[in-house]
C-alpha cells in the first residue's frame, strides 16, 4: 500500500493507525512522527500541492482534505486525474471519529480503527468541565454561579480567525463547559475585528496558528494589541501557545 497524505491530520491518522511506513509523499506541513516524515518527498503547502510529483509516486491512495478554504480546488484537479482519492471533512468530533474509521477500513486496517477510536472517546470521557472564568488566581470565598469561560482560538493572527459552530473545537469547547465567541454561528470559521475580539473578553486566548511553526508562534503579537489592553485574557495572562 503506497500512501500520499496531503494534510497533517491524515498523516497522523495514518501514523496511529500503525501504518506510517506505507506513507510515500506527504504536504510540505505534516511534521509528525518527524522520524518519518522528514524523509519523505515534499508534494508542496497543502494549498499548492504538485500534482505532477503525486503521480509519479504512483499512489494506492490520496489522503486529500477540505479543511482550509481553497482545498476543494486541490481535490477537483486530484480527481480529474483520476487519483484513488479518499476526502476528508470534519467538522464535529463524531465527524473526526467517522474519518479515523474510514480510513482504517480503506487501509484494511478496520480494527485498528476501532481500537484508535476508542482509545480517543475513553481519553475525552476523563476530561474535567471548567468550573469558572480563567482567572489564574484562585477563588477565595463561598462558590458562586458564575458564566462559563471565553476562551478564544486563533487560527490566524491577522485578521483573526476563529472558529464556530461547525467545528469539532465547538465540541471540545462544550466538553470542558467553555464558550467561544462564534459559538452560536453556523460557520466553520470566519474572521473577526479587534473590536469584536475586545467586545467578546475573552477569557483566555490560544494562539493556533494554522501552518506556522509552533516556533515562531508570538504571544507578544496578542499582548501588545492596543485594542486588546481591557481583554480579560490579557490582563490576566491567559495566553497559551497550543499547536
Amino acid at each position: 500500500m503506497r500512501i500520499v497524505s496531503l494534510a497533517c491530520s491524515n498523516t497522523e491518522i495514518v501514523h496511529a493507525l500503525g501504518m506510517a511506513s506505507h506513507l510515500v509523499g506527504v504536504d510540505n506541513h505534516s511534521d509528525h512522527p518527524r522520524e518519518v516524515v522528514e524523509e519523505l518527498p515534499r508534494l508542496g503547502p497543502e494549498l499548492d500541492i504538485d500534482v505532477a510529483r503525486i503521480a509519479a509516486l504512483e499512489p494506492d491512495l490520496v489522503l486529500a482534505s477540505l479543511s482550509v478554504p481553497g482545498h476543494e480546488k486541490v481535490v477537483a484537479a486530484l480527481d480529474d486525474d483520476g487519483f484513488p482519492l479518499l476526502t476528508l471533512d470534519p467538522t464535529s468530533l463524531s465527524d473526526v471519529f467517522a474519518d479515523i474509521r474510514n480510513v482504517a477500513r480503506s487501509l484494511d486496517v478496520g480494527e485498528r480503527g476501532e481500537d484508535v477510536v476508542r482509545g480517543m472517546e475513553e481519553a475525552l470521557r476523563h476530561v474535567a468541565p471548567l468550573s469558572g472564568p480563567v482567572s489564574g488566581r484562585d477563588h477565595i470565598g463561598p462558590a458562586e454561579p458564575v458564566a462559563p469561560p471565553s476562551i478564544l482560538i486563533e487560527w490566524w493572527p491577522k485578521p483573526v480567525i476563529a472558529p464556530g459552530r461547525l467545528s469539532w473545537v465547538h465540541d471540545l469547547m462544550e466538553m470542558v463547559g467553555a464558550d467561544s465567541p462564534l459559538g452560536d454561528e453556523e460557520v466553520r470559521s470566519r474572521p473577526m475585528s479587534d473590536e469584536e475580539v475586545a467586545d467578546a473578553a475573552p477569557d483566555a486566548i490560544v494562539i493556533s496558528w494554522c501552518g506556522v511553526d509552533p516556533a515562531k508562534y508570538r504571544p507578544d503579537v496578542v499582548f501588545r494589541n492596543p485594542a486588546w489592553k481591557d481583554v480579560p485574557a490579557l490582563k490576566n495572562g491567559q495566553v497559551h501557545c497550543v499547536p
